[in-house]
């Protein structure tokens, strides 16, 4: 091949790698849309179908519920069937669910919905994610795809915010998830000629059904029984039923997958700490981080009273530094290390979330707020990127897909669990007050949540610690790993 050819044809297989990694960030730009926009439309999804203060967390929670569920399933899935179908397979989940959420004019079907919508995600998130992994070489490289992959999921925060509020204002809360319908179909149509066709299905390896079933349906409820058991009740009879059920299901899911051959969780996993850390790492990361947003939306809309389109406008600044954090992550791990980034960044988190937390008040300003918010929104974005290259670090490509599958459990169960534990703390003096004894009450609730999502972040510290220190020499080659030009 002449050297012309030779350069025609290594530019043409950087701008088809360009255009795959435009896909998997747009499906996270998707997901990220969906995220916000949800939050911002709160209070009119509340008021319109009857949600309770309690309840109305549901609304966020069933899809935690069932992403955090079905995660391990999806991810199996992924490495199995192939990462190309299992993205169509979650994509087009998200369309339909997205629609059916739309066409809700009940609680329950909504809630419905946003459980099918979870669905979705626990395949296309692990699929998309082992994609970006497997495609890009471990180092600069991979910091860099994650890097735009994580500011895809950052900008689509700032579009959700502003279009959730613009599109609650005009049409109602409805075309929130009407918007998602195209993307998701789009998106899913695109993937035929973006990604490559997945190969033929490896031989000898089996789907672990047995170990799917009780890990899918012990994760389900250990995660409900933790959402919902500050309604209910720890001691009611559904909430011990339960957690019983869900423990001994996933019991039952350890001792499967110690005797299976071809386990959906393989245990030998765990041997590498980067993944057993990336897992506790993103549970916290996003009990803590993941929920300020819940707390931000009742903050302005329940104290000083923002419309959803003034909503959308205040979290433009936060989401926009987030997206800055996200651009950043991956130069910054590259430079200083994945480790030292992760525990610089949780150290400055904790300053501004504590910052933020005291600045809450019934006669607060939001520029108060905006020192606190900006480090910790550029230090989230940060994080979101070098968190999830941490915890890949060392995996086997053919393992990616079920690894992806393993850490992103950790992260919509620590959602569920940090937002139900955050919720009844930040109500827990609220009852039975009205006017404007209710604001104060409010906003003091608020305050100490965030305030204890704060001490969450400081653990975070103490965790990062334990992953592996990068050697040097595998950072001085990264360093020299040729970047992709359709990344610069």
């Amino acid at each position: 091949m002449s050297p012309s050819a030779a350069g025609a044809d290594q530019a043409s297989r950087q701008r088809r790698s360009g255009l795959t990694l435009a896909l998997l960030a747009f499906a996270q730009l998707i997901v990220s849309i969906d995220y916000n926009i949800v939050y911002v439309a709160l209070p009119e999804i509340g008021s319109g179908l009857g949600f309770s203060a309690q309840n109305l967390q549901w609304v966020v929670s069933a899809y935690a519920v069932a992403f955090g569920g079905f995660l391990l399933f999806g991810g199996r899935a992924s490495d199995l069937f192939g990462r190309r179908r299992m993205f169509v397979l979650g994509l087009l989940l998200y369309a339909a669910s997205s629609l059916i959420g739309g066409l809700a004019t009940a609680s329950g079907l909504l809630i419905a919905a946003r459980a099918l919508q979870g669905l979705g995600g626990a395949f296309l998130f692990p699929a998309t994610l082992a994609l970006v992994v497997t495609s890009f070489a471990e180092g600069r490289e991979r910091n860099r795809a994650l890097s735009v992959w994580a500011a895809a999921g950052a900008s689509g925060m700032v579009i959700g915010s502003l279009l959730g509020g613009v599109l609650t204002q005009a049409f109602g809360w409805e075309a929130v998830f009407f918007v998602n319908v195209p993307l998701a179909g789009g998106a899913a149509i695109l993937a035929f000629s973006l990604i490559a066709p997945d190969g033929p299905r490896g031989q000898g390896r089996a789907f672990d059904l047995p170990g799917a079933l009780t890990a899918t349906l012990g994760a389900t409820l250990v995660v409900f029984t933790l959402v919902q058991a500050p309604a209910s009740g720890w001691t009611s009879p559904l909430i011990l039923t339960s957690a019983v059920a869900g423990l001994a299901l996933v019991a039952a899911f350890l001792v499967i997958e110690s005797r299976s051959s071809d386990p959906l969780m393989p245990l030998r996993l765990f041997r590498n700490r980067n993944l057993g850390t990336g897992v506790v790492t993103t549970f916290l990361f996003m009990a803590t981080f993941g929920t300020l947003l819940y707390f931000l939306t009742v903050y302005f809309q329940n104290v000083h009273g923002y419309s959803a389109l003034g909503t959308g406008v205040a979290f433009l600044i936060p989401m926009a530094c987030g997206f800055l954090g996200s651009m950043l992550g991956g130069r910054l791990a590259t430079r200083f290390g994945i480790r030292s980034t992760l525990i610089g960044s949780f150290v400055l988190g904790a300053a501004g979330t504590a910052a933020m937390a005291l600045s809450m008040s019934p006669e607060g300003s939001y520029a108060a707020l905006l020192p606190g918010l900006i480090v910790l929104s550029v230090c989230q974005g940060v994080i979101f990127t070098t968190m999830f290259a941490a915890a890949s670090t060392g995996v086997a490509p053919y393992d990616q897909g079920i690894a992806s599958g393993i850490v992103s459990t950790g992260q919509q169960v620590g959602s569920a669990v940090g937002l139900a534990v955050l919720v009844a703390i930040a109500n827990a003096g609220t009852s039975g007050r009205t006017g404007e004894a209710l604001r104060i009450a409010t906003t003091h609730g608020l305050r100490t949540a965030v305030l204890v999502a704060t001490a969450g972040i400081v653990l975070l510290i103490l965790v990062a610690l334990n992953f592996a220190r990068t050697p040097k020499q595998a950072e001085a080659a990264a360093a020299e790993e040729p970047v992709l030009a359709a990344h610069s």
